[in-house]
Formats: structure tokens, sequence, C-alpha cells
């Protein structure tokens, strides 16, 4: 394991760490993330709505803007539609509390996984039963152009917001307005946002424009930041990156879910064990919340989850108690996908690019499954199953390496012809469909395509990693993890800091848990620390060890006491 640290102006450390009078290793973090002036570093460990970018540019949106806004003054009855996933759903929850906040008439709905990914015909006409003449659709839509047509057809007028690869700029979209910072014709500088951000950006447009048109004079005005929650929820579960606007958004919605004021918020982490006094960070999100909101949806209606972010005091508990049974059986069902995946592989080398099938494995967990090869391979994965009595396979794509999945099923697409079905999503995930037969032609495409992606990268195995800053174990306490904490929320293009310390000694190990992670207390001769090692249990390290550690420092609480600690990442035993 090489534990390099990376280079950088020290000038622009030191004035950073004294201008903030922070450590110098947070200053050295800041640097490495291309924030050198102070001000713009306060501005990051301090983010505000204020430093959003107005959404001028936003292609499609001040079509939409008006729209919604004729509706909500006119009485009309809106239709509001979500994904399965927790984009989607939250991007549904975000809208439909807005617009009925604003005094609209709303019929919500999410879709199922069993009638296929998106906006479908059967929902389009469901809306026009229920009296709608204006549907906006969250986190699809963008590729569903029949579903609208048939909706057109049935007398909707039809918004799209979602954030999923445009697929041609030829063909003319049925839809009123799409709001996709992924059209050509849209300028504004951030195209990563998920769609519950786009939504949050569509309310807070729309609030605007009723404001102008004097629909609050009678009425309380909606505050778009009770919808930050929703926000941060939608846009750490999807993946995308947490910079720019994203990352605003989600510090300042993770404040608001650390608030516990939306009653299934507060009751859905009650149900997953999370202590009241626990930061809600985006590590909860992503292993505790999400896995709960998305659980029924890959087991059959997402409309439970739905209805929990819509709840009452009143029904919270019993609701988010159906997401908790429902996140039990997946995992059920995803951990006998995943031992079934891995006996598939074996010892061998899997390749380039993971391309697994499965006779009868749940649609629902194939994506989970996909992410868990990634994790343990390193590579992108690409995860079937197959319906035994259409045979017709249904995948989901996770990547590594920096490997854009949508790219990748384009090659493969335009490699394999008619044999290739429906696919879409973005550059972290995807989903895609295929025939029983077309799954060997599916692994050959796949492979050239990631395998041209990864030439001039390196390989796309390596797991090369560049450290931040070299401290001494005794700088490892609460202030610097606290310091650290505040460049998050940390995920894609804004990872956790990573540090180093070396020539520690071990002096007490332990295996915890099922024997895989690793517990450690260490000794430099200048203080005392204790770490954990998670997935990290069968590295050879007994006590009288030296190490060099890379690291992640946290602020770990046993019995009511808090004590600085050191995640690993990774380790070496020097001697």
């Amino acid at each position: 394991m090489q534990l390099r640290v990376r280079s950088l102006d020290e000038r622009l450390v030191d004035r950073l760490a004294g201008a903030l009078r922070i450590r110098p290793a947070t200053a050295r973090c800041l640097v490495a993330r291309g924030v050198t002036d102070p001000r713009d570093a306060q501005g990051f460990i301090d983010p505000r709505l204020a430093a959003l970018r107005p959404p001028a540019g936003l292609a499609g949106l001040s079509l939409a803007v008006g729209r919604i806004a004729d509706a909500v003054i006119r009485g009309e009855r809106i239709g509001v539609f979500g994904d399965y996933d927790v984009d989607g759903i939250t991007t549904a929850a975000l809208l439909t509390s807005f617009l009925r906040a604003a005094g609209a008439q709303v019929e919500c709905a999410v879709a199922r996984r069993d009638a296929g990914y998106g906006f479908t015909a059967a929902a389009a006409s469901d809306f026009a039963e229920r009296g709608c003449k204006l549907v906006v659709t969250g986190d699809c839509g963008t590729s569903d152009l029949d579903a609208i047509r048939t909706g057109v057809a049935r007398g909707l007028e039809v918004i799209v917001v979602d954030h999923h690869t445009v697929p041609s700029a030829d063909v003319a979209h049925p839809a009123l307005s799409l709001v996709n910072p992924y059209r050509t014709d849209s300028t504004f500088p951030f195209r990563g946002m998920a769609s519950v951000g786009l939504g949050f950006y569509v309310a807070a447009s729309v609030r605007t424009e009723l404001r102008e048109r004097g629909h609050f004079r009678a009425r309380p005005e909606p505050d778009v930041r009770d919808l930050l929650d929703l926000v941060a929820l939608g846009t750490i579960a999807d993946l995308v990156p947490l910079a720019a606007e994203n990352r605003i958004l989600t510090a300042l919605g993770l404040r608001r879910l650390h608030s516990r004021v939306r009653p299934g918020v507060a009751a859905l982490l009650a149900a997953a064990g999370v202590q009241p006094d626990k930061e809600i960070d985006a590590r909860t999100v992503a292993w505790k919340l999400a896995p709960r909101i998305n659980a029924p949806g890959r087991l059959g209606p997402a409309e439970p989850s739905l209805a929990l972010l819509l709840a009452d005091s009143d029904t919270a508990a019993a609701r988010a108690q159906a997401l908790e049974e429902a996140n039990t059986e997946r995992r059920a069902i995803q951990d006998k996908v995943m031992e079934e995946a891995l006996a598939m592989i074996g010892d061998s080398d899997p390749g380039p690019a993971i391309v697994l099938a499965g006779e009868g494995w749940a649609h629902g967990v194939v994506g989970i499954v996909a992410a868990k090869l990634v994790d343990k391979f390193q590579r992108p994965a690409f995860v079937v199953g197959i319906d035994p009595a259409t045979g017709i396979g249904r995948g989901s794509a996770r990547t590594a390496a920096g490997i854009n999945l949508y790219e990748a099923l384009s090659a493969a697409a335009r490699e394999m012809g008619p044999q290739m079905g429906r696919y879409g999503g973005h550059a972290a995930a995807a989903g895609f469909t295929l025939k029983r037969d077309a799954v060997p032609a599916l692994a050959e495409a796949l492979c050239t395509a990631v395998t041209r992606f990864a030439e001039g990268s390196g390989p796309i195995t390596a797991k090369g990693r560049e450290i931040d800053a070299e401290v001494r174990l005794a700088e490892v306490d609460e202030r610097l993890a606290q310091e650290l904490s505040g460049l998050g929320p940390f995920g894609q293009e804004n990872p956790a800091p990573l540090l180093v310390t070396r020539n520690a000694k071990v002096t007490a190990v332990r295996r915890v848990g099922d024997g895989s992670h690793l517990k450690l207390t260490l000794d430099d001769g200048h203080a005392i620390r204790s770490a954990i090692g998670f997935n990290l249990g069968d590295r050879p390290v007994d006590i009288g060890h030296a190490v060099d550690l890379a690291f992640v420092p946290t602020v770990s609480t046993w019995q009511g006491r808090r004590s600085a600690e050191l995640e690993l990442a990774d380790l070496a035993i020097v001697s």
C-alpha cells in the first residue's frame, strides 16, 4: 500500500489556516478541493441558500413555472408522478407538499417496478380519469415519449422534471416542458443535480411567480426551506456529485433532517434504531434511510414510501414500521442473489466489466447487488434479473473507476443493434432491458466499451490513493474531526478527507461484528487513540506491530463520552 501525500502549495495552506484559524490539515483538505480563497473557504464550510446560482438558463423552467402557477390559481387538479426510487419518491413528495401548501389540488402517485421504469401510459390514463389537466413527472419522463403522447391524447399537459440523459435532440419531445439540465439548449452551469434538486428549483420559482401574481395575499406563503430534508434524501441516495448546488442543498437539508421535523423522517429514524441525539450525516442517509425508503418499491408498489414522507404524526410510526418490515424482506432476497452472483464469479478474474444474469433474480435488488460487486471488485457491474416466464431480463448497473454507465450502454447498444432493449440513466447508475439470449452479446459489448473508456486512465482495478495530509496521532482529536466534518457532506466528487499517520504501535487488537471489522488501540509514544477498520478484519495485524494508517478522523460516543477515533481506509504493517 502506497500512502502518498498529495503535493500542494503550502503557502496557500498556511494562508487559509491563519485566516480561518483552522488546523493545517483542514486547510490542506480545502486546498486539495480547489478552495484557496479565505472567503470562498468560509462559504464552503458554512453553505447558505444565498450562494445558489439562480436557475436562469435551465431550459424549460420558465414555461413550466408559468403553467404550474396558472393551474394553482385556476384551481385545476394537478397530477404529480415520481419514479420508484428515492430520488423519484422525494421529488414527488416535495412537489406534492409544496403545491398543497400553496393551495393546489394534487393527485400524486409513484411508479411500480413491475409496470416498468418511469412514466407509463397506464399512469397517464389514471391521471386523466382522476380529472387532472396538468401532470408533473419527477425523475422520469425524459425517455417516456409514448406514455406522454398517451396523456396528451387524453387531454393532459405534461411537465417533465428529470435529470436523466436526453436520448436525442432530433426527436421532438411531446411534453409541454422538459426541465432537464442535459438538454442541449440548457445553459445552467451545473448539470449534476438530482431530480429532487431540480424540483426544489421549480417549487421556489413557482412560489416567486405566485407571489408576484398576488396569490399569497389571502393565504400563507410556503417556506421552501421546509423541503430541504427531501432534497438531501434524494440527492445523496441517487449518487449524483455532492458538489456545487448539490452540496449546498444537501448540507442544509441534512441540518433539517437532524431536526426531525418531518414526522415520517422522525419515525423512520426511530424504526431504524438511530438514536435521537445522533447527528444525521450523508452516511446515515445512505445506510439507514435510503434503503428503507427504497425497500417497498424493490418488492412491489412504492406508495408506502411516498405515504411515509407525506404522513402526519398520527400515522407516521405505523408507516415507518411497514418500511422496516419491507427492508428486512429485501435484505434476505438481496443476500441470496449476492451469494449466487459470487458463486458465478468464483475465483476467476471477472474481467473489465462484471456482467451477470440470473433466472428469477428479483428486479428490485439487482442494483444493490451491482453496487456490492463494484465495492468488492472495483469494476463496473451490470446485473440482470431474468423473468423465467417471459425470458425478459431487467438489469441495473453501477460504476467504478469513472466509467460513464450511460455512455457504456450506448456503445453496447450500437454494437448489439436490435438485441439491446431499452436503457436509460446517468453516469453513475443506469437500468436496461434485454432478452435472455442477448446476455452473452451484452457482456462482450460492455467489456469492449469499458476497456476502451478506461484506456489512458490507468487500470480500472487500481486502488492507489492520495492522502490529503499527514498528522501525528496526538493531532487526531475531536476538534480536528469536527473541522473536517464541516467539509461535508461527502460523496461523489467530494470524498471524505483522507489523512495518514505513520509508525503507530498496535497495543490491542479485536475483530468485532462477525469478525470482518478490525478494532485497534494505537500508541505512538505521545498519544493513544482507538481505530476501527470496517471490512479490514482479515488483515494480519497483531499486538506489537508498527503500522502506517490511512484514515478519516471521526468522533465516537460511548456511554455518553465522546472521543476521537480513526476510521481506517487502509493500513500497512511496517515492522
